[in-house]
């Protein structure tokens, strides 16, 4: 069975694909968006990705902006590219190719079979499927997407970043009635790497496992540089929620602020039951976090180890 995976591709998205490919599923394609960078870079990343770790699935240039509003990127926290480390770097490579992902991915809805999204960025690529083809929209079978916060933000005190940086997608994916996974803050702030973690992947004695560990270690160094000790692993935790019967899923009302400017991108969660009618989506109310760890650290090892 083949899955789609859309993405703003960074170190934990890389991951979060390390993690579907461990479970044994076939990636049909990978659409590109912005977010944690600008989508040049995110092409870049994924040019360095395919060069380093030998991908073979077809990727595909989707938007560059959000629906309204200004571009909006994790650069502050996650540097120009995207993807921090205290080593090695993805390699430079020659460009993905510049196929359009609404085309790849209605190409994709009109063929045969289960169609599931895991989605790991702001969520426009989809919204734009929405608007112009409701008719494929409709054939998604699974969205699962790592964003939104149940009680906070990170990018602001309100709102987690992939919902701040296009909250208008989101809206439109609501409205639009697709089967909505949301794994958010709180989901994935319960699966944490530390250092310590690190040195498993480095010994692995793969090709890649210099490269791995550094990449994961300057992920890491963004939650100790700030005395935090451990990193939420956030883009994997959605992957093993899509692969795995690790999370435990609740029905709610979920809802995203669009005119507030102190809460603009804030998922509201409602989940009393005299609302019921009104659900339109599920959310990772609880997590098995030592077994995702397992799960995520695992996938990583493998592919170290290559």
């Amino acid at each position: 069975m083949g899955v789609w995976i859309d993405t703003d591709m960074g170190f934990d998205d890389i991951a979060a694909i390390m993690v579907v490919q461990s479970a044994g599923l076939a990636i049909d394609g990978i659409s590109l968006v912005f977010g944690n960078t600008t989508l040049e870079a995110v092409c870049g990343n994924a040019a360095g990705a395919v060069s380093a770790f030998g991908w073979s699935m077809p990727i595909h240039q989707g938007r560059a902006k959000p629906v309204l509003g200004a571009l909006e990127t994790a650069q502050c926290i996650l540097g120009d590219n995207g993807i921090p480390t205290v080593g090695q770097s993805l390699p430079d490579a020659p460009a993905v190719s510049k196929s359009d992902a609404f085309t790849a991915l209605c190409n994709w809805l009109e063929g045969d079979g289960e169609k599931r999204i895991l989605a790991l960025g702001p969520l426009t690529n989809i919204a734009a499927l929405c608007l112009a083809r409701p008719d494929l929209a409709a054939r998604i079978s699974d969205l699962t997407w790592m964003g939104g916060g149940v009680t906070s933000g990170n990018h602001t005190a309100s709102a987690e970043f992939n919902a701040f940086a296009d909250p208008e997608a989101l809206a439109i994916v609501l409205s639009h009635g697709l089967p909505l996974r949301m794994v958010d803050l709180d989901a994935c702030r319960k699966v944490m790497a530390s250092p310590d973690d690190v040195l498993p992947i480095r010994n692995a004695g793969g090709n890649n496992a210099g490269l791995i560990a550094d990449l994961l270690e300057g992920f890491i160094g963004i939650a100790t540089s700030r005395g935090r000790a451990a990193m939420a692993l956030y883009d994997p935790v959605a992957a093993v929620a899509f692969t795995s019967g690790l999370i435990g899923w609740r029905h709610a009302r979920i809802d995203v602020e669009l005119q507030a400017t102190l809460t603009r991108g804030r998922t509201v969660v409602e989940t009393r039951a005299q609302k019921a009618k009104a659900f339109n989506a599920h959310f990772a109310e609880t997590v098995d976090a030592e077994g995702a760890k397992t799960a995520i650290l695992e996938a990583l090892r493998r592919e170290a180890a290559r």
